[in-house]
């Protein structure tokens, strides 16, 4: 598939102070003077709904997390198929610091903000601070997890499981970054498409139109507009889901 050019992106003025995944982040347990090295190597860039972060095989010079938005990782094979292979959502971390180049095209699907790391001094930073470094490596694990219980998902479950996992997981993200649960009632946007969705979850676009239908109809969630919905009883969402109630994956 040939590339289309890459828009320069937009930079953004903001504070750690004013950081909505502070206590999600790579930097989650970093001290006062930890910070103060992080900030040297730090700035924000912004990215619309559309635009390409990387491609696959190009030199990445940043890593860098999500601070709001939803990004795509997407696999080209030879014949030209893609595959969307996971999501990025708010306090995930991109980029692998020893590699050069990117794995994956990294696409935002919403509006998009980054806080990103000079490469190189990041490397530096996770060998003279132990936080950094632990607290990546806890990232890591938990997204080794994830990806376990996605091949669950994806080889195991049925058309409605999948489509409340997807829904599951994405309100799971912004319970923990917003802290909005009330009385079991959660209130989400959702990043993808329905057609999006089809792809990323192996299911027809008929097929996801139909279980989203279905589970309005059966009361699991209500549908306020074409992406925002909420969820009546969170509880009962993970039981659809076929995940544990007491927390089930969480990416």
């Amino acid at each position: 598939m040939q590339k289309t050019s890459i828009a320069p992106a937009k930079t953004v003025n903001l504070t750690c102070g004013d950081c909505p995944i502070r206590h999600r982040a790579v930097c989650a347990r970093c001290d006062e003077d930890e910070m103060l090295q992080l900030e040297e190597i730090k700035y924000y860039r912004s990215f619309e709904a559309g635009q390409t972060v990387v491609w696959s095989g190009d030199r990445m010079d940043f890593v860098a997390s999500v601070v709001s938005g939803i990004a795509t990782l997407t696999q080209t094979m030879e014949d030209g198929r893609r595959q969307m292979v996971g999501l990025l959502l708010p306090s995930d971390f991109v980029g692998r610091p020893g590699r050069e180049t990117a794995a994956y095209d990294v696409t935002a699907t919403t509006d998009l903000v980054m806080c990103c790391f000079r490469k190189k001094p990041f490397e530096d930073v996770m060998i003279s601070t132990p936080h950094v470094g632990q607290r990546l490596l806890e990232m890591t694990l938990d997204e080794l997890d994830a990806a376990r219980e996605w091949m669950l998902l994806l080889g195991r479950k049925t058309a409605r499981e999948k489509i409340a996992s997807l829904i599951t997981i994405i309100a799971r993200r912004d319970v923990s970054l917003q802290a909005q649960r009330n009385a079991g009632s959660v209130s989400v946007d959702l990043p993808l498409t329905r057609e999006a969705m089809s792809e990323y979850l192996g299911l027809t676009l008929e097929t996801v139109s139909r279980q989203i239908s279905a589970l309005r109809r059966d009361g699991v969630i209500e549908i306020e507009s074409k992406r925002h919905i909420i969820i009546p009883d969170f509880d009962r969402l993970v039981e659809e889901a076929g995940d544990d109630a007491d927390g089930g994956f969480l990416i």
